[in-house]
């Protein structure tokens, strides 16, 4: 698993207008081409009277998925740039559709490959670009006579932390990054004098704004 990518928080769709042509952008995170397909016909089948449904997606850590469509658009002005802007934007995981609705004033391969350049960034932009950051489950199990001060020094270090479950202990989910996880653990030890007892769980994504 990649320790971060970037792709986006959740659906956006967003329109321009090009020389009497509505262009509308539409974007999505996706984690399979199943997910990704789906959402294309779903476009598809809300704008069936456009005149295009044009598209692009990319998929897999390595990027391993890619594809695009033209949807009868001349060869390469619509589907490629709409792939490469996911591509230049740095984008993981994102499916992205440009319906296109004619507005009777031919733009040529040149102002098509504009325009749906256009309807990609807009749709991307409305959809919210966030990072996906690979967050270590530890769970910190202590008296609650350690309970203020774990908290603090968990407050200091910036930790993100889940729930809280009280009991006879009190036990912490804590979530480190990914590449600090060992870290974590030495420190959480010594700072519970060995006390703690701590349990490592799952790893898994968090999204954030912004990389810190």
């Amino acid at each position: 698993m990649l320790p971060q990518y970037r792709t986006v928080r959740a659906f956006g769709t967003a329109e321009i207008v090009i020389k009497k042509s509505r262009f509308i952008g539409f974007a999505k995170p996706v984690t399979t081409e199943e997910e990704a397909v789906a959402f294309i016909e779903g476009i598809k089948k809300e704008h069936w009277n456009a005149t295009h449904n044009c598209s692009a997606y990319m998929i897999g850590e390595r990027d391993e998925i890619q594809k695009a469509s033209d949807d009868g658009e001349p060869s390469g002005t619509a589907g490629k740039p709409i792939l490469e802007i996911i591509k230049n934007q740095g984008l993981k995981n994102v499916v992205v559709v440009v319906t296109r609705y004619f507005g009777g004033i031919m733009l040529g391969a040149g102002g098509l490959i504009r325009a749906y350049t256009d309807g990609a960034v807009a749709g991307l932009a409305a959809a919210e670009q966030v990072y996906q950051v690979l967050h270590r489950e530890i769970r910190v199990e202590i008296d609650y006579t350690w309970l203020g001060k774990v908290e603090n020094e968990l407050r200091g270090r910036g930790t993100l932390l889940g729930e809280t479950a009280f009991a006879d202990k009190v036990t912490l989910l804590c979530l480190p990054k990914e590449t600090e996880a060992d870290a974590f653990i030495a420190w959480m030890t010594d700072l519970t004098q060995g006390q703690g007892v701590i349990l490592q769980g799952e790893s898994r994504y968090v999204e954030h704004a912004e990389l810190s």
